[in-house]
Order: structure tokens, then C-alpha cells, then sequence
């Protein structure tokens, strides 16, 4: 009873600060010369953290009730988590000091949505995970949406001449640059979903 309460308040309190944070970024936003609303929800920094806000939260109203969760909500967390993970290893790596221009230059935002969500939601994968391991044939629907964001993101881009982050950039990088990071990104995510989606599997195996 003790763990299941210290699961749903956090769940819950983690889900609503990440909304919050994105909330009032947004709001922020109005005050800065040259902001674009529109652009401000083409991060994936700021779809991610939305989206695994909302797993958060019915996952703990999930846990209230005592609801099992089934296998597609498992799924989904499971790519929620891969998605905040992306989310924190892209930006301690590669755009670290860079607040202004991703739109997060309020620094307890920023170490909300770069840091702390990241780790919450993989802890709770960790802490919670599903009673089955994921079949990596199934986890691998989880790279649809990081590959359709980058290809979305480049035809945007040409149009209204602004990228969300300078490795999708070939104004500065060159397409070969774009496509060199890419690749590599893509690599990291590929492995990401694999540890996910073995991470069910290796529990229940320690459990016995």
C-alpha cells in the first residue's frame, strides 16, 4: 500500500509539473520579441514532455483505481519512455546552453522538461514496468514518430525557413551534416528501444 501510494503521487505531481512547465513557457513566450506560438509546439522537447505527461497522469488515476494496465498502455508508456530519454541525452549532448533559441531560457523550465522528465518517466519504467517484456518487433513502432518528426521537420523547414534545432538545420549543417547527426541519432534511438523494451524481461527474470 505504502509503494502503490508513493507511485501515484508521484505519477500525478510529475504529469501536472510538466504541464505546468510547459504551460507558463509558453505564456513566457508572448514576452519575447519574435515569438512564434506555432513553432513553440514543433519541439520535440515540448511533444514529448506533453505526451508523457499525460501517460503520467493515467497511469497514477490508473494505480487509484487499481486498474492493471493492458498491453497497449504498456506500449505506450514504453514509447513515452523512449521519447524522454531521446529528449534528455539529445540535450545534455548536443544542445546544452542553447536555452534561448530552443524557447526554454527560464531555468527551472528548462531543467523540468531537459532533466528531471527524463529521468522521472524512465525511473518509472524502471520502478513499474510491465509485467511481459515488449517483443522488439512491436517496441520498433516506437521510432515512427522520432523519424516522421525529423522528415516533417526538414520539409517545414524549407517552407518557413526555421528548424528547431541546428542538427536539422542544412542552412548551417549541410544536408550531409544533417543526414550524418541523423544517423547517429537514429542509432542511439534504435538502442534506446531495444534497453526499453528488454527492461520488462530482465525484471520478471530477476524477480524469479
Amino acid at each position: 500500500m505504502h509503494k502503490r501510494f508513493i507511485v501515484i503521487s508521484y505519477r500525478l505531481a510529475f504529469g501536472l509539473l510538466a504541464l505546468v512547465a510547459v504551460t507558463v513557457q509558453f505564456v513566457q513566450g508572448f514576452d519575447r520579441q519574435g515569438y512564434n506560438p506555432v513553432n513553440f509546439f514543433h519541439f520535440f522537447t515540448i511533444e514529448s514532455n506533453i505526451f508523457a505527461a499525460g501517460i503520467l497522469l493515467l497511469a497514477g488515476f490508473a494505480a487509484l483505481k487499481s486498474k492493471p494496465h493492458s498491453d497497449r498502455f504498456a506500449r505506450l508508456r514504453g514509447a513515452a519512455t523512449v521519447y524522454m530519454t531521446v529528449t534528455g541525452i539529445v540535450y545534455v549532448s548536443l544542445l546544452s546552453g542553447l536555452e534561448a533559441s530552443l524557447q526554454t531560457p527560464t531555468p527551472w523550465i528548462n531543467t523540468v522538461l531537459h532533466y528531471v522528465m527524463p529521468i522521472v518517466v524512465l525511473g518509472d519504467w524502471l520502478l513499474m514496468p510491465p509485467r511481459r517484456r515488449i517483443a522488439f518487433g512491436r517496441a520498433a513502432a516506437w521510432l515512427v514518430f522520432p523519424a516522421a518528426y525529423g522528415v516533417y521537420s526538414l520539409i517545414r523547414g524549407h517552407f518557413v525557413d526555421w528548424y528547431p534545432y541546428p542538427f536539422l538545420n542544412p542552412t548551417e549543417q549541410g544536408y550531409a551534416g544533417v543526414a550524418m547527426t541523423g544517423m547517429v541519432i537514429a542509432m542511439a534511438i534504435v538502442a534506446i528501444v531495444w534497453a526499453v523494451s528488454q527492461i520488462p524481461g530482465w525484471r520478471s527474470t530477476r524477480r524469479r
